[in-house]
């Protein structure tokens, strides 16, 4: 059981690459002269929102109703954002890597 809970922390931790990283690809996917631009942005203010919010040592840690919303929300901007770009096949992947990672992680407690 222990290798499990270890493991799921670690695809947890996967998906969490993997929001910013399709935020960031939203971004460069555009057509437009934004695409760098907008992909850095993207990246940052996702980046921004998770350490404010959501890591372990976060400054303003989200608790209750208010941390289930904040994954909602961020976990859900990063599986969007692939979409719009129009990585279709990915978005669904990340969608059920992220829900079967974070039910796991409500029932062990992580």
């Amino acid at each position: 059981m222990q290798t499990a809970k270890a493991a799921n922390l670690g695809v947890l931790f996967l998906v969490e690459l993997g929001v910013l990283v399709g935020a960031a690809y939203w971004g460069l996917a555009r057509d437009s002269s934004l695409g760098w631009p907008a992909g850095l942005a993207a990246l940052t203010v996702m980046t921004a929102a998770w350490a404010l919010f959501g890591s372990p040592r976060a400054r303003f840690k989200a608790r209750g109703a208010g941390r289930v919303g904040f994954e909602v929300l961020w976990f859900g901007a990063g599986v969007a954002a692939p979409y719009a770009a129009g990585a279709v096949g990915w978005a669904p992947a990340l969608a059920v890597a992220c829900a079967v990672s974070k039910s796991l992680a409500a029932v062990w407690g992580q």
